[in-house]
C-alpha cells in the first residue's frame, strides 16, 4: 500500500528539508522525483540541489532532459515519471498525482506558516483517506526532528 506522508513546515524552509529528505530515499534505493508547481520554481531547485552542500550535491536531472530516465532524481513540473520513481515529492501545492497508487511513498511538503497550503494539505489529506491510502503526518519538533504525530 502507497505511503503518504504530510510533512508540515513551521519555522523551516523547503530548502533546508527537501534535501536530507530525498538523500534518504536514495539510500533506500529509491528513485526520486519532485513535482514543483512553476518551471520556475523547478529550475531554482535544479540549480540549489547542485550546491546546497559545500562538500555533497544531489545527482538529479530535470524533466526536459534526454536522459532522464538514468536520473535518480528528477524534477519535474507535472505528474510525469520519467525515471520510475518509486517516491514523489509533492511541493508548492503541486496535486496528488492520479497514480498515487503506483508510488511506494509520496511526501506531501507544505509551510505551515501557508494559509493557501494548509488547506491544499488538507483537501489531499481527505483525498488520501478517500482513496484508500496509508497517510502520516509530521511536524518538528522543538529541536527541528520530525516527529509523527497523531
Amino acid at each position: 500500500m502507497t505511503e503518504v506522508l504530510f510533512y508540515h513546515l513551521h519555522g523551516m524552509t523547503l530548502e533546508g528539508v527537501l534535501p536530507p529528505l530525498i538523500e534518504k530515499s536514495i539510500e533506500r534505493g529509491w528513485r526520486v522525483a519532485v513535482q514543483a508547481a512553476s518551471e520556475e520554481r523547478a529550475d531554482a531547485l535544479d540549480g540549489y540541489l547542485w550546491t546546497y552542500r559545500d562538500d555533497s550535491f544531489l545527482p538529479h536531472g530535470t524533466w526536459r532532459e534526454r536522459d532522464a530516465a538514468d536520473q535518480p532524481v528528477i524534477i519535474a513540473i507535472d505528474a510525469s515519471n520519467p525515471n520510475g520513481s518509486q517516491v514523489r515529492f509533492l511541493i508548492d501545492r503541486a496535486e496528488l498525482p492520479a497514480d498515487a497508487e503506483t508510488y511506494q511513498r509520496v511526501v506531501l511538503v507544505f509551510n505551515g506558516d501557508d494559509e493557501e497550503a494548509v488547506i491544499a494539505a488538507r483537501s489531499a489529506w481527505s483525498d488520501c483517506k478517500a482513496r484508500g491510502l496509508d497517510v502520516t503526518y509530521w511536524q518538528p519538533d522543538d529541536r527541528g526532528r520530525w516527529q509523527r504525530r497523531q
